[in-house]
């Protein structure tokens, strides 16, 4: 039986679920403010990548964001057509992907470690995995379609958002910008957080859930809703049933999601995530659905920067392709 004033100080930080959800917000901002004024590609979003640095600038960064890879070459006239188009898109997207261009003559392994067939190719890695999109000159509709399907699976499979561009070099030695003004819900959200921490799990869904019906899109009311909601689940529950249940069927979702919700409440966050990382992989249809749709509300529980959400979209992958 959990203690009737649970709270998730062992797992995040309350205040944390503020930070993120003004980041989401500034995030979204950004990318309504570039997709408006159409200005071309910060450097940030396309970028020039060697064998040295792919693995931070692609493999790593892949857990945040997709990257997406164009193989060109200085000799090839296709790449030329298409190289443009690429880096507009990256900017007209606004950080829902970023683009690294690969010369093929400079980086033969990478160029081989793909298995290209001819230039210009273009892929994706998205949490660490490699997806072939297209290969040879398509038509902006047709790419635009494809980075679509990216971004959105990219956010279904894994919940990667992306993030918005840096700002410009020229502007890092300007001053701050003042304080963004209280909000309309932050009375209401420091109530729901406050009920939230003194174990009101009802009276915290409920406020949460207002500020939602009023604005679908607040991540923090989403990220303070997971968490109360994740408390309610395991109140009551007998950890020491649960626990026994998931290990006599290691195929059973269900008794896996029960049994992971109990290991990110007690803070064992890794073994939450690799608990359901494992489930996916032994089951199949409706019952890996709901393994891999309970992990991804997990993720967001945690939090989306958090390294070890990072460690498990990886292995994620890894188990869906």
């Amino acid at each position: 039986m959990q203690p009737r004033n649970m709270s998730m100080s062992g797992v995040v930080d309350l205040a944390a679920v503020k930070a993120a959800g003004e980041a989401k917000q500034k995030a979204e901002k950004a990318r309504a403010d570039a997709a408006r004024s159409g200005a071309p590609a910060p450097t940030r979003l396309v970028f020039d990548v060697d064998e040295a640095g792919f693995q931070q600038e692609v493999l790593q960064r892949s857990t945040e964001v997709p990257v997406v890879i164009d193989f060109w070459a200085e000799w090839c006239e296709p790449c030329k057509q298409l190289g443009p188009i690429l880096e507009k898109l990256a900017g007209e997207y606004a950080g829902k992907f970023v683009l690294a261009k690969i010369d093929v003559d400079a980086n033969q392994m990478l160029f081989q470690q793909f298995g290209v067939q001819g230039i210009p190719a273009v892929f994706a890695v998205v949490a660490g995995q490699p997806v072939p999109l297209f290969q040879g000159a398509a038509p902006e509709a047709q790419i635009r379609q494809v980075l679509d399907q990216l971004v959105q699976a990219a956010e279904q499979q894994f919940g990667i958002v992306g993030a918005p561009a840096e700002p410009a070099a020229e502007d890092a030695g300007q001053e701050e910008a003042p304080e963004v003004p209280a909000g309309p819900y932050d009375s209401a959200l420091a109530a729901a957080h406050e009920a939230l921490d003194a174990g009101d799990l009802g009276g915290a869904v409920r406020a949460y859930q207002n500020v939602l019906n009023d604005d679908p899109a607040n991540a923090e009311a989403k990220l303070g809703l997971a968490q109360a909601q994740l408390l309610e689940r395991v109140q009551g529950l007998d950890a020491q049933q649960v626990r026994k249940a998931a290990a006599d069927s290691p195929a059973d979702s269900a008794a896996q999601i029960a049994a992971a919700d109990l290991d990110l409440v007690g803070g064992h966050v890794e073994d939450a995530f690799g608990r359901l990382v494992d489930a996916v992989r032994r089951t199949a249809g409706e019952d890996r659905e709901a393994a891999r749709l309970h992990l991804l509300s997990l993720f967001e529980v945690i939090g989306g920067d958090d390294p070890r959400v990072v460690t498990a979209r990886s292995a994620l992958a890894r188990v869906l392709f």
